[in-house]
């Protein structure tokens, strides 16, 4: 019996680790990028099938993890300084067992893509893929990596498109003004957390504010001024989603401001990377309210394991 449940607490602790790896809380952000994009699609004209938006939801949540566990592969030697308590540094998990598992995971990610959902959405996953390996492993640390991260959530954006029956090519140049959108907010929400275990700047602060209003104004644009506007219910909903993200990121890089120290950026860092799954909401709302609530969704099981799990 006691082997037992020794047995069963390491069995715990290695969970908890892997769950801390690929941070875990994190991955429910980003199946609402995909959400997004196809909403945008489907909005323009296209359709989907069920499975194909499953296909590209569940490979975005591998890509994720691919790219958070790659992260740490790469950044061990730093993080056995500022982060000790991290799975690797602090011996929980093997740093060759979590490249493995990184090369894995995105690999992972674009087959799924390919069999569920086709061709060019193993296209679209693997341009993620790509993103992610040249962040971690070339760009990061520097302004050509905060905007490599950006741009890495912007094409999650755009691999939502490819499940739909739209050809990416005929859609308005227009519709391409969301994902750089959100390639613009995370790109700053990445320049502020570079330097979280030590304090950021203010400007860096700042710089996050201004990707912050971007996405959360361009959201409120897609329903108020372009083609697809309308005046219907699940407008509204996306206004006022927009608006809600605009004051909770607000309300966040606030403090971050005011108090640009660790213990206040890395759960500034945090609130803003949850809230994405706002934006991605107000934006999937263009078209209709069940797009809405399906992205928004995903913020349930993402808070509620930020209590458990770290998000930056």
């Amino acid at each position: 019996m006691a082997h037992s449940r020794r047995r069963t607490r390491e069995l715990r602790r290695t969970a908890a680790a892997y769950a801390a790896l690929v941070r875990v809380p994190n991955l429910f952000t980003a199946p609402p990028d995909v959400i997004a994009g196809a909403a945008l699609a489907v909005a323009a004209g296209g359709t989907v099938s069920l499975s194909a938006a499953a296909g590209v939801a569940g490979a975005s949540m591998l890509l994720y993890a691919g790219g958070t566990t790659l992260n740490d592969y790469v950044d061990a030697p730093v993080d056995a300084e500022e982060r000790p308590e991290r799975p690797i540094p602090s011996g929980r998990i093997a740093r060759p067992v979590a490249g493995l598992l990184g090369v894995v995971l995105l690999g992972s990610g674009v087959v799924v893509a390919a069999a569920l959902a086709g061709v060019t959405a193993g296209i679209g996953a693997a341009a993620v893929a790509l993103a992610v390996v040249s962040y971690d492993g070339v760009l990061k640390g520097g302004p050509a990596g905060f905007v490599a991260m950006g741009v890495t959530r912007g094409l999650n954006v755009l691999f939502g498109m490819t499940a739909t029956t739209v050809s990416l090519i005929s859609l308005p140049p227009w519709v391409f003004g969301v994902p750089l959108a959100v390639a613009a907010y995370i790109a700053g929400v990445t320049a502020m957390a570079a330097r979280e275990a030590t304090g950021a700047t203010r400007r860096a602060v700042v710089v996050a504010g201004v990707g912050a209003g971007i996405a959360g104004l361009g959201a409120i644009a897609l329903h108020t001024i372009t083609p697809l506007a309308t005046r219907s219910l699940a407008a509204g909903v996306g206004i006022v989603l927009a608006g809600g993200f605009l004051a909770t990121a607000g309300q966040a890089l606030g403090r971050a401001y005011r108090t640009p120290s660790p213990e206040t950026i890395g759960p500034v860092v945090g609130t803003c990377v949850l809230a994405l799954v706002v934006v991605d909401a107000a934006i999937a709302s263009i078209a209709g309210g069940r797009w809405a609530l399906t992205a928004l969704a995903f913020v349930v099981p993402a808070v509620g394991l930020s209590q458990l799990f770290d998000v930056s």
